[in-house]
């Protein structure tokens, strides 16, 4: 069953593409690079709560998006990291980082975010867009439902 993305993410992301499983969404900050995963399953708080299968899926969602990132940003840091405090539908955030970064070494929850300028917000959403694409096996065309 397909799920729909929670209202948080739909105040505070942007939609890129749909892989074989997850959405992958754009956190809307432009002080990192910053993407969610939000598998596309109904019900679903935890990697535990998926299928044998889309556990598999999942991790290789995250690797495949890792190495997007590592390449779109020129990074060799990322931080991937499955919380759900606050919302409770599972994601997983992947976050490249630099010691440049406003935040570094430390969380980029301790930081104000700011919201991409509507230019900026554009290009990124194209260039990791292009990114997914080039790279792969998991991009599908963009599904109107993910939109919502």
């Amino acid at each position: 069953m397909v799920n729909k993305v929670n209202k948080n993410f739909l105040k505070t992301s942007h939609y890129i593409t749909d892989l074989k499983l997850c959405s992958v969404r754009l956190i809307d900050n432009e002080k990192f690079p910053w993407i969610i995963l939000v598998p596309k399953r109904n019900k679903v708080t935890d990697i535990t709560n998926l299928n044998s299968k889309d556990q598999v899926t999942l991790i290789k969602e995250i690797v495949f998006c890792s190495n997007v990132m590592k390449k779109i940003f020129k990074t060799t840091k990322l931080n991937v990291e499955k919380i759900g405090n606050i919302v409770p539908q599972l994601h997983i955030h992947i976050i490249a980082r630099k010691k440049s970064d406003s935040s570094w070494p430390l969380s980029v929850w301790v930081v104000k975010g700011k919201p991409y300028k509507k230019s900026l917000l554009k290009s990124m959403i194209k260039k990791l867009e292009e990114g997914i694409k080039k790279r792969g096996d998991f991009s599908l065309p963009p599904s109107p439902q993910s939109k919502i």
